[in-house]
């Protein structure tokens, strides 16, 4: 493949992989050029508005969807490794911009661009790793966003299944949501407790040594929980597997 043709494709760290795990964020870059894809990360990037936005603070989301519209804006692609920060940038973007005769198209154009990790790879780069093995066992769990704004269920598990010695388990309610929801958490946190703790027992019923997920939000609400009763299931973004992890320090485990 030539230059010519490598799409040139911008990363979306999102803020939680920035404070919290940037692991991920070098998996997603090893993955893309391994896909065929230019890297780069602007500079220019900061939150994508989704907290902002979930609480009707629309002033504020618009400020910074505009600053992301134009960092973003020269690439061929916006790959982020979160469904629910790409469901923002796809959805949120154009419906709170829609009246606005600058920003609107722009914001338009950017979220017909703007691609979730696994289903980039999948669906748009035909993308399948090679030469994985990691032994042991485990279940995924289907974020919300991606699953219900984007769609995403398949792709992760056709990934996933080109890595040897990896056993995938079913996890009961595997679509339900895991009590994170962003801002809900903090304003239900009894109700956002009870529900993580009914994820956890089925995550420990699924017998899976590990819990796989697309967005970081929701590993770290279960890890949080899993942690806190002293399981052994260990918690790792899916793109973290696919880029050859698994074997280092999982997510709420210290280095």
């Amino acid at each position: 493949m030539t230059r010519a043709t490598r799409p040139r494709v911008g990363l979306f760290v999102t803020c939680l992989v920035d404070a919290m795990r940037p692991e991920i964020g070098f998996a997603a870059i090893r993955l893309l050029e391994d896909a065929g894809c230019d890297v780069e990360v602007p500079t220019r990037q900061t939150c994508c508005g989704q907290p902002a936005y979930n609480s009707g603070d629309d002033a504020s989301t618009a400020a910074v969807a505009r600053q992301v519209i134009a960092a973003f804006e020269p690439f061929d692609h916006l790959i982020v490794p979160s469904g629910s920060c790409a469901g923002t940038i796809r959805h949120g973007y154009p419906a709170l911009l829609a009246s606005d005769a600058d920003w609107g198209p722009r914001a338009a154009r950017l979220a017909e661009k703007t691609h979730e990790i696994m289903s980039y790879l999948v669906d748009i780069r035909d993308y399948t790793p090679g030469g994985l093995r990691l032994e042991g066992s485990a279940t995924y769990h289907d974020s919300c966003a991606g699953l219900r704004e984007l769609g995403i269920h398949d792709q992760p598990r056709r990934l996933l299944a080109a890595v040897d010695g990896l056993e995938m388990r079913p996890l009961d309610g595997e679509n339900v949501c895991c009590g994170f929801g962003g801002m809900f958490c903090v304003k239900y946190p009894a109700i956002s407790d009870a529900i993580v703790g009914e994820k956890a027992d089925t995550v420990e019923r699924s017998g899976a040594d590990m819990l796989l997920a697309g967005d970081l939000g929701c590993l770290m609400n279960m890890a949080g929980k899993l942690n806190r009763r002293g399981s052994k299931v260990r918690c790792f973004h899916t793109i973290e597997i696919l880029a050859g992890g698994g074997n280092g320090p999982a997510i709420g485990e210290k280095p």
